[in-house]
């Protein structure tokens, strides 16, 4: 079984080395690791041409900032690998958790098409979050849940790890932090075979580089509508 890891990228010369080190030490050998640089301006460019470029598969830079569905777009369309996960560049998701997304795909009946990493399933490490942001991702799942009839816990999660041929079969749309709702609504229609397990958090601030926010959540309901309701696809 080989694993491609998408990492969308946007500033953040301090932790992408260690995230990648992390996927490398997860426990899975056979892993393919492609990260999409989304013009970053804080050094970040220039760090993964000259200390990076050696320790992965592929990288791909982007010479306007698109967003990070734009990212993830470009990155499931380069990934060989029999499963692909997402992993955002920072220190908040630990790819050590990797091994516990791969069992549904590869235990018991094996059947599953999608795996969610929920960071509300509390049978794991869990570190506390922010109220105001642990509510709007609870809300926005329930938002999300109410029209795909899905029972998610975590529809915000990065942590989604799909088979190949399913990701690269769904036209990604969202330019930016739109394309959680929208992978889960269009997988909904599909009627993906979807689990969840539970998965360690460290959440950053914004002080230390956190860029969702209360705008994103805006766009995250009009996407929830717009993809469950108005959208045909």
């Amino acid at each position: 079984m080989k694993l491609s890891v998408i990492i969308p990228c946007y500033n953040e010369k301090k932790t992408i080395q260690k995230v990648i080190h992390s996927i490398r030490e997860c426990g899975i050998p056979n892993t393919e690791i492609i990260i999409v640089d989304d013009c970053s301006t804080d050094g970040t460019s220039k760090l993964l041409k000259t200390e990076v470029c050696h320790k992965v598969e592929k990288i791909i830079y982007h010479k306007v900032n698109r967003g990070k569905g734009a990212a993830l777009r470009r990155g499931f369309q380069e990934a060989t690998g029999d499963l692909v996960v997402v992993q955002d560049a920072d220190l908040e998701y630990d790819p050590k958790d990797f091994l516990k997304l791969v069992q549904p795909f590869i235990e018991g009946r094996a059947d599953a098409d999608v795996v969610y990493g929920s960071r509300y399933a509390r049978s794991e490490k869990y570190m506390i979050k922010h109220f105001y942001h642990s509510m709007g991702n609870k809300f926005l799942t329930f938002l999300s849940n109410l029209f795909t009839d899905l029972a998610l816990t975590d529809m915000e999660t990065c942590y989604k790890m799909f088979k190949r041929e399913l990701i690269q079969s769904i036209p990604i749309e969202e330019e930016r932090f739109g394309f959680e709702p929208e992978i889960t609504a269009k997988i909904a229609k599909r009627f993906c075979r979807i689990y969840e397990v539970p998965i360690t958090y460290y959440p950053r601030s914004y002080a230390q580089g956190k860029k969702i926010g209360f705008k994103d959540g805006l766009r995250a309901i009009y996407c929830i509508l717009k993809y469950n309701v108005f959208d045909i696809k």
